[in-house]
């Protein structure tokens, strides 16, 4: 009964999340507390909620476990879907690999480090969220982990997914925790053949916190009703710091260390091949955009003139182009530094994007036909005009926004890129 409610919860989650991805109905607290996402945005663009609520989200998997996996995270809940296809009975307990402490303190160490280059291709909303609006990179992810799923089960989540391995090592030290009443377990493998993170060894009678995504499938399978969810009794708690573990550990901080180093060079190296490009106010500047940017492109569903573009060859994040769309961004929006996540687009307030110089209109007198219709038009007041001659702009003023150029009917403006977003 339990698994049963909380796998419809789930999918619930899955089905809002769907929604904001696709722009429909955006639960901006839902793609707030992604763990990854959360730690970059705390090195990006601190804010005492972010803070607030990263250790709300590692205290909770301190006291509850990996609940995050089999709960929020849509990734967790499509792999979950793609298990009820691939029939029951054939698990077995799966070995916990340490090659996924590497990919996470590599993943963690780069980001540490001030690029979001490794993390873009191994954070799960970001698969998902590229996935459905229709990035190649994020429909292929997603395809692999399917496969990977009807093959191995929740692998990704066990052996791969960095913030499963940041959540796994605290639910490890959990106060509730999955574990088997050893006097009512008839070690008849029935929770063993149908978990889907192959954390049981029925014969040991053991369950295996750290890879446990609580999906409570076990629980609900047990004849004797001998799986638990709570506190451990203290007779059975077992822990040893055994030479094996203590050298994973070490090796594991060497190559933090190692990727904080190259998330440095990372970001250096990425910012010295970029060209100037128009973007969000928040963004900053390209730089700063490319090593902070997932490209989940929930932003790109969010804006309402549909004036963001994913990443391509010749920027590898979200930016602006003035092409697309209704060809100029909203005075009065800030839909995109809602959405992003990890701290890529700052989550600046209305007052702060109306004075955020993104880029910077430019008239050509000689092609201007004086009509005067941009002058009205700019929310910034930074057109003039005398007489008949042709209109100018108030340098000092222009945000950049691109509203003069979608009604000169003459095509005398033009908008160009600046270095960094300013203050007017």
């Amino acid at each position: 009964m339990l698994y049963k409610i909380r796998f419809g919860i789930a999918i619930l989650i899955l089905i809002t999340a769907i929604l904001g991805i696709t722009g429909i109905f955006y639960p901006l607290a839902l793609f707030d507390i992604q763990i990854a996402p959360l730690i970059q945005r705390i090195i990006s663009d601190f804010t005492v909620i972010t803070l607030v609520i990263t250790i709300i989200m590692l205290l909770l998997t301190l006291l509850f476990g990996r609940f995050y996996c089999s709960l929020l995270c849509p990734l967790g809940t499509i792999q979950e879907i793609t298990a009820l296809f691939r029939g029951e009975g054939n698990e077995e307990t799966r070995k916990n690999l340490p090659v996924k402490y590497f990919i996470t303190a590599i993943t963690i160490g780069v980001m540490i480090g001030g690029s979001a280059l490794l993390i873009r291709y191994l954070e799960p909303y970001t698969y998902f969220g590229s996935a459905f609006t229709l990035s190649i990179i994020g429909i292929i992810a997603i395809i692999a982990i399917i496969v990977l799923t009807v093959f191995k089960n929740r692998y990704f989540c066990t052996n791969i997914c960095p913030a499963g391995c940041i959540l796994g090592l605290l639910s490890k030290l959990s106060l509730y925790k999955m574990y088997i009443d050893k006097n009512e377990c008839l070690s008849c493998g029935m929770c063993e053949r149908n978990c889907p993170s192959g954390c049981i060894d029925s014969g040991e009678q053991y369950i295996d916190n750290e890879t446990c995504v609580k999906c409570l499938k076990c629980k609900g399978l047990c004849p004797k009703d001998a799986i638990k969810y709570g506190i451990k009794p203290k007779e059975e708690v077992k822990f040893s710091l055994k030479r094996r573990s203590l050298i994973i550990l070490g090796a594991s901080l060497a190559v933090l260390a190692g990727a904080v180093k190259a998330g440095i060079e990372t970001g250096k190296i990425l910012g010295e091949k970029i060209k100037n490009v128009i973007l969000p106010a928040g963004a900053d500047n390209a730089q700063r955009m490319l090593n902070k940017c997932l490209n989940c492109n929930l932003c790109i569903n969010a804006c309402p003139n549909k004036i963001l573009t994913k990443s391509n060859k010749e920027f590898g994040a979200v930016h602006i182009d003035y092409t697309k769309g209704e060809k100029y961004c909203k005075y009065d929006c800030i839909e995109c530094a809602k959405v992003c996540p990890s701290g890529a687009i700052k989550k600046i307030s209305l007052e702060e994007k109306q004075k955020t110089r993104i880029s910077m209109a430019v008239i050509n007198p000689e092609k201007c036909s004086k009509t005067g219709e941009c002058i009205n038009i700019c929310p910034m007041h930074a057109i003039t005009k005398e007489g008949n001659e042709p209109a100018k702009i108030d340098a000092s003023k222009c945000i950049g926004c691109g509203r003069c150029k979608t009604v000169c009917k003459s095509n005398a403006i033009e908008i160009f890129a600046i270095n960094d977003q300013q203050r007017v």
